[in-house]
């Protein structure tokens, strides 16, 4: 399953590629794949044809584009904003699961074996035409959903602009260890007041968010801190050796393009990761410390 860094170098590589551009049309090959978007796939599909995708946020592995819609004051600056600003701010949700690609192709591509879902794109100098959702699994996904605002007042995630708004399915769950307004004090609070296991906090998204069980061990090993150790007992220099392991693993990982066992995961190039040739403790089982 795609944890935070994998799905940070997904945002980067569409930031790269969509911003900007205009939805000009889809296509729904696999409808499975858009059954989160419960009003169908016509309504998905009138949601995003005329939409700009305005940036591409993350918030842990949460990824959302949010849209403004052809004429509304956000792409026209021409129309007051009262007459824009009581509309619903939507975005569509990417949920990757355990095998969902979002490549950038050129239209002369070939369709990949398990395309599901594809977005033409509107042209621009060289650039792929195409966003194209890939899923052998079919356990991710695609929906638009509505914009709310941030209860802290910061920006939901991150992106490339940031805005104090954040996909109503992401809105439950904390701040991630890079975000530039987590909160240290937070999430000392938060695991503090759990009555379990360390690892068992870190994969937590109401406390920490983005870990799972990859990034987990091996901050837990960077730190040596034992993952059942009681969170209760935790004290705050060791907290905060545990999210500087945390952000240290993540950013090594996010150098190495992420972590690939397989062709599953791959960057909207469709280039795997290298970080899982230097792992420490995941998947390590039975070998020398």
């Amino acid at each position: 399953m795609p944890e935070l860094p994998e799905v940070e170098v997904v945002r980067r590589g569409l930031a790269r590629w969509v911003r900007g551009r205009t939805i000009t049309g889809v296509d729904v090959v696999d409808p499975r794949s858009i059954r989160r978007h419960t009003l169908g796939t016509e309504d998905f599909i009138g949601n995003l044809e005329q939409a700009t995708v305005l940036d591409v946020v993350r918030r842990g592995k949460f990824l959302w584009m949010p849209l403004a819609m052809s004429g509304s004051s956000e792409t026209d600056p021409g129309i007051p904003p009262a007459l824009t600003a009581d509309l619903p701010k939507v975005a569509l949700m990417a949920h990757l699961g355990m095998s969902g690609q979002l490549l950038m192709q050129d239209p002369e591509v070939p369709d990949e074996k398990h395309l599901k879902v594809r977005i033409r794109l509107s042209s621009a100098d060289g650039m792929p035409e195409q966003l194209r959702f890939v899923d052998q699994r079919i356990f991710g996904g695609l929906f638009v959903t509505t914009l709310v605002p941030t209860v802290d007042g910061g920006p939901g995630g991150l992106g490339e602009t940031p805005l104090p708004e954040i996909a109503e399915e992401a809105s439950h769950i904390a701040r991630d260890p890079l975000d530039p307004y987590f909160s240290f004090d937070a999430f000392y609070r938060k695991i503090r007041s759990r009555k379990t296991g360390l690892k068992r906090a870190l994969l937590d998204q109401a406390v920490i968010s983005g870990i799972g069980n990859i990034y987990a061990d091996e901050a837990l090993w960077r730190a040596r801190l034992h993952y059942a150790r009681a969170t209760d007992t935790l004290r705050r220099a060791d907290a905060e050796r545990l999210v500087e392991a945390v952000r240290e693993v993540m950013n090594a990982a996010l150098a190495a393009g992420g972590t690939s066992f397989d062709s599953l995961y791959v960057n909207v190039n469709g280039d795997s990761g290298y970080f899982a040739r230097s792992l420490n403790a995941y998947g390590r089982a039975g070998e020398l410390c």
